[in-house]
């Protein structure tokens, strides 16, 4: 009963930027955390960053310094600034909120070429 829709991946250059967006609806009570993971081709799903429901914040350290979470609570979305994109940030990238449990996006793609 909670959909999360994540928005704008895309292809960009080393070096460039994109914002992503997740947004969730449904049978929204009362959101804790959100955040977002990323899986690239051949590897696991990989932690990236998390925001608390007190706006704290943490980074995985392969993006810190480079990305940037924050979120929307009356919207109940969640953005990642994504700045100074390297090839290695090529995946999809999936957000998530907790409530109770964790509930997952469906998925964007993120491309970044050298």
């Amino acid at each position: 009963q909670v959909q999360l829709v994540e928005s704008g991946g895309g292809l960009v250059q080393a070096g460039g930027s994109l914002r992503l967006s997740c947004a969730a609806s449904g049978n929204i009570f009362s959101i804790n955390a959100m955040g977002w993971y990323r899986q690239a081709p051949g590897k696991q799903r990989e932690w990236v960053t998390t925001i608390t429901s007190g706006d704290l914040t943490s980074y995985a350290d392969s993006v810190k310094g480079r990305f940037t979470i924050s979120r929307d609570n009356a919207k109940n979305t969640v953005f990642l600034q994504m700045n100074s994109l390297k090839p290695e940030d090529t995946a999809v990238y999936f957000c998530w909120v907790t409530m109770r449990g964790k509930y997952w996006g469906q998925g964007t793609q993120v491309t970044v070429s050298s």
